[in-house]
């Protein structure tokens, strides 16, 4: 029932594994601010740990910090590590039901958008290349050209500067 009005009022956050080229899996986190849309932070490890979810919170951190930090289960986010880190920030955290994975919804989405746009059309020959890629996709072309329909076809760059001009125009006498 909570109403998302602002960014970085929730952020979502969810991984998935990524094959290269000679059949290894690296492994991405992504956090998405659910009002704006727009990829707040990721990381690219070739190990699935606490590790991996922290770079990217940490990556998001450096920007903003947000109200709540919604997940799944998932032991890299369930990592003591990792939860005294958001406690330490104040940020409430939100856990999705276990097996409920629509209660993650956004965060699904976006890792399926990643995968439907950039992986299934990419081979990465290795790391770097998946890193490189990977990180334009998300930073360049998701954040910055590609409209989304909830945010009235702008970008979530757009959005977010026209929400922020809007706040300024209505605080400003």
């Amino acid at each position: 029932d909570l109403v998302i009005d602002h960014p970085h009022q929730v952020w979502v956050c969810d991984l998935t594994a990524i094959t290269l080229a000679d059949g290894a899996e690296v492994y991405l986190a992504v956090i998405l601010d659910v009002f704006t849309r727009k990829i707040v932070g990721w990381a690219l490890r070739r190990d699935l740990t606490h590790e991996l979810t922290l770079a990217a919170l940490l990556r998001a951190m450096h920007s903003a910090t947000p109200e709540i930090h919604h997940s799944d289960q998932g032991v890299q986010y369930a990592d003591h590590h990792y939860i005294e880190y958001l406690e330490h920030a104040h940020i409430r955290i939100s856990l999705a039901a276990v097996g409920q994975a629509w209660e993650n919804g956004h965060a699904e989405r976006v890792l399926g958008t990643i995968k439907q746009e950039e992986v299934y059309l990419t081979e990465y020959r290795d790391f770097a290349d998946a890193l490189r890629q990977l990180g334009h996709f998300m930073d360049a072309l998701y954040n910055r050209k590609r409209f989304h329909s909830a945010l009235g076809y702008l970008t979530p760059a757009e959005f977010e500067a026209q929400w922020r001009a809007e706040q300024f125009k209505t605080s400003t006498p």
